[in-house]
């Protein structure tokens, strides 16, 4: 069944709090360059996420962590010139706010300043919650992260889901609770149990987002490559694949190829 939704020009902080209100799904993607950015706007994609994972569908780096705060910048820029209604919100890259709460209001504003991002995102719990205070203070909208937070992949050692043990998840879910009392609009939470999920949910009047985390969230995510087909090699049991365009590519840059070869392309009509 269809549920009616309200006709949004431009979706803020303000709007997800309605639309978790509202019961109305939030649809959220990764983007890191204009094109792409342009192609999800324009679908009506409520939230775009500048993710730090462009360390890894971009650069081809194992983990996120090599990414640098310059480098968020330049891919938020490019995010940036192409919207006209999506939130974007971008992600704080490791190293750039864990130990330091002067050093991440530092980089929540060279973000905010230098891409025009309207919201940061933070990996992490009580650990961080000067930082995110600090951030908050100043004005800038943050958005939680809790469950698997790959920044500190080394600290869990597995991309395993998270949070299945009693004492795990009670910190998950007073974490949670923090994030909303400090001020964050909205949270991620990635890989926990569905159930675990569900709860966190009805007990926030913010929104979560899940990946990985059941249908029981306000939202999801997804990383725009991997629910293209672009990275095949990677499947984990939450990604749904809507397209094939690694196959799909690759037949066209061969049939391209043969054209080329055979002096098929160009032909009379394509040429001055």
């Amino acid at each position: 069944m269809s549920v009616a939704k309200k006709d949004y020009k431009r979706i803020t902080v303000k709007s997800l709090i309605e639309m978790k209100a509202n019961s109305e799904k939030i649809s959220m993607l990764t983007a890191y360059d204009y094109t792409m950015a342009k192609i999800i706007d324009t679908a009506g994609i409520d939230v775009i996420l500048v993710g730090d994972s462009a360390s890894n569908v971009m650069a081809g780096h194992e983990t996120t962590l090599p990414i640098t705060l310059d480098q968020m910048i330049y891919h938020a820029q490019s995010v940036i010139r192409a919207i006209k209604r999506c939130l974007v919100v971008v992600d704080l890259p490791f190293g750039s706010y864990q130990s330091d709460p002067k050093e991440a209001l530092r980089s929540a504003i060279r973000i905010m300043k230098e891409s025009g991002g309207h919201a940061v995102k933070m990996e992490g719990g009580k650990e961080i919650k000067d930082s995110i205070k600090k951030i908050l203070n100043a004005g800038i909208p943050v958005m939680g992260h809790l469950g698997l937070t790959p920044q500190s992949i080394y600290k869990f050692g597995t991309y395993t889901v998270r949070a299945k043990e009693e004492q795990e998840a009670k910190k998950l879910k007073e974490d949670a609770l923090m994030l909303q009392k400090l001020g964050c609009f909205a949270i991620v939470l990635e890989k926990v149990p569905a159930n675990l999920a569900k709860e966190v949910a009805e007990s926030l009047t913010i929104p979560v987002i899940g990946i990985g985390a059941g249908n029981g969230v306000d939202g999801q995510v997804l990383v725009t490559h991997d629910m293209l087909g672009m990275t095949h090699e990677f499947n984990p049991r939450f990604l749904r694949r809507y397209m094939d365009l690694f196959n799909g590519m690759s037949n066209a840059f061969s049939q391209y190829i043969d054209d080329v070869k055979s002096q098929d392309f160009p032909n009379e009509n394509e040429q001055y």
